[in-house]
C-alpha cells in the first residue's frame, strides 16, 4: 500500500504560525504587499501554497498576470523565510500517536510512506523534520504545493514518483487527511481516502471519507482494514 499522509492537521497540530508568518513576508518582498488579507476570512484548509498565495494576492489587487510571472519569487522568498523562522523543534505539534502509528507502518515491507500536502516541498520536509517525522518520507516522493497549484493533481503525481515504470496503482493507493479537500483530491484521482478528525472538521463534515478516524490508534484499525 502506498499511504499518502496530509501533514497540518493530520500529522501535525497547529504548527501552522510561522508558515503563514513567511508567506505573509513573501508577499511583502515580492510584491510589496504589507497588510494582506487575513487568512481567516478565506477558506485555506486544505490548500496548496500557491493558491492560498493567489487568493491573497487577489484580494490585494494583484492581477493575475502578475501573480503568475511571480509565483516562483514568492515561492523561493516563502521558502527561504520559513527556513529562518521555524522553530528547531516542533516535537510538541505531533499528532498524539502517530510517530508509533509510522513507526509500525514503516517496519511493514508491504507499506510505502509519503506525503501529499499544500506545503511547498521545502517548507514541508523542515516541517518534518523539526517534528522528529521527517525519516519516515523519503526524498524524491509524495506531491506538494510546489508540484502544482491545484491540490487535486497531487495524488497523481505522488502515485507516478512512487512507481517504477508505471504510477503506483490506484487499488493500492490511501489518501490520509483532515480536510474536505483532502477528501476530494483523492476522489479527483480515484484512489481511497481516509479521514482523520483531528483537524478543524468533525466526524460529520468528514464522512465522504471512505472512513473517519478520531485518532491515531483508531487510523492504524482502519488501515490494516483497507490493506
Amino acid at each position: 500500500m502506498l499511504l499518502l499522509f496530509d501533514i497540518d492537521g493530520t500529522l501535525l497540530q497547529r504548527a501552522a504560525a510561522e508558515h503563514r508568518d513567511a508567506i505573509h513576508e513573501a508577499l511583502r518582498a515580492v510584491h510589496g504587499v504589507t497588510k494582506p488579507v487575513h487568512r481567516a476570512s478565506l477558506e485555506v484548509a486544505g490548500c496548496t501554497d500557491a493558491e492560498i498565495v493567489r487568493a491573497m494576492l487577489t484580494a490585494a489587487g494583484v492581477s493575475t498576470r502578475r501573480i503568475d510571472e511571480r509565483a516562483d519569487d514568492v515561492r523561493i522568498a516563502a521558502c527561504a523565510a520559513y527556513a529562518r523562522l521555524c522553530p528547531d523543534d516542533l516535537s510538541a505539534h505531533v499528532t498524539p500517536g502517530i510517530e508509533e502509528l509510522l513507526a509500525a507502518l514503516a517496519a511493514s515491507e508491504d507499506v510505502r510512506l509519503a506525503v501529499v500536502t499544500g506545503n511547498y516541498e521545502p517548507i514541508a520536509r523542515l516541517k518534518l523534520r523539526r517534528a522528529g517525522i521527517g525519516r519516515f518520507f523519503p526524498s524524491r516522493q509524495g506531491g506538494f504545493g510546489s508540484d502544482h497549484e491545484q491540490r487535486a493533481e497531487l495524488p497523481r503525481i505522488a502515485r507516478r514518483r512512487a512507481g517504477d515504470r508505471e504510477p503506483w496503482p490506484r487499488a493500492r493507493t490511501v489518501v490520509i487527511g483532515d480536510t474536505p479537500r483532502d477528501i476530494a483530491c483523492a476522489r479527483a484521482d480515484g484512489v481511497r481516502v481516509v479521514a482523520l478528525a483531528t483537524g478543524p472538521f468533525g466526524a460529520e463534515q468528514l464522512r465522504e471519507a471512505d472512513a473517519v478516524a478520531h485518532d491515531a490508534r483508531e487510523l492504524g484499525v482502519l488501515l490494516k482494514r483497507l490493506a
